[in-house]
């Protein structure tokens, strides 16, 4: 793509109407991002976004070359929807959208992970669910069998509907008896959500998947992976731009590690810093 030096790009960023009135390079956490792009030449203005003023950020991107999006699946309890239903209008007249929706529905979630399952990098392991009463049977049979498994809703950010699941180590009351027989929404099970703070829970799996009802609305799904233990040792990730390996970082995703042994009860893994690497 040809830049000119009459190139005008839009920075879109979540925030409400005071921080939109107020909006400048310098007060925004994009501010690096600002100065690379007018580095090249381009005129660069922010567009602070929200769904109450959907329709003067739209007034505004119809007068861009181009438009750099930044805002989570799930930003302040809203998804996405009426955002990505704007920018495709924008993208339909000719404005250069990054990421496009349709980009971000094709790679931008987790169904890739069902997708390239049986690629080098996934495991067959993987399951999808289209259905909470599809979950319901999967999961009922693993927490049967004894399986700690992660659950991941379809879109989402910051460990938001994300799940370990294991069976309780402890049998609720009434279940202590051997040879029970329970149906799968008696099974304990001890859960723990991503989010940040979270700490482990046991319940009914009946009453967790009441929890993940809200995660089938719309073209709502469910991933369903193996928990693994390796998971402390942390992950590597390869950032690309285009064909090119820019660096790696190292990050240890710790919010569904194990506390520590020595930890107590209600203890949650400390956060640790992402490390990056030249290529």
């Amino acid at each position: 793509m040809k830049i000119e030096a009459d190139f005008k790009v839009a920075i879109v960023y979540p925030g409400d109407s005071e921080e939109r009135n107020a909006a400048t390079a310098e007060k925004s956490r994009f501010l690096p991002v600002f100065q690379a792009l007018a580095g090249c030449g381009m005129q660069v203005e922010p567009a602070v976004y929200s769904d109450d003023f959907s329709s003067a950020v739209r007034t505004q991107l119809m007068q861009m070359d181009g438009v750099l999006v930044w805002v989570n699946p799930i930003d302040g309890g809203r998804n996405r929807s009426q955002l990505d239903a704007m920018l495709r209008e924008v993208a339909a007249s000719g404005v250069y959208v990054s990421t496009h929706p349709e980009v971000i529905v094709k790679l931008g979630t987790k169904e890739v992970l069902y997708q390239t399952r049986d690629m080098g990098w996934g495991t067959s392991d993987t399951q999808m669910h289209l259905t909470i009463d599809q979950l319901q049977q999967a999961v009922g049979a693993q927490m049967a069998a004894g399986c700690a498994r992660v659950l991941k809703q379809y879109r989402g950010n910051g460990g938001n509907g994300v799940w370990k699941i294991e069976p309780a180590a402890t049998p609720m009351r009434g279940q202590e008896q051997p040879g029970v027989a329970m149906h799968a929404p008696e099974i304990p099970v001890r859960v723990r959500h991503a989010k940040r703070g979270s700490l482990d829970e046991i319940m009914p799996l009946g009453a967790f998947l009441k929890i993940c009802e809200q995660y089938f609305e719309g073209d709502g799904r469910i991933i369903n992976q193996a928990y693994q233990a390796r998971l402390p040792e942390g992950m590597v990730r390869c950032y690309l731009v285009h064909d090119k390996v820019a660096g790696f970082g190292l990050q240890a995703v710790n919010a569904l590690c194990p506390a520590p042994a020595d930890a107590p009860p209600g203890s949650v893994p400390a956060t640790t810093p992402r490390l990056y690497y030249p290529p």
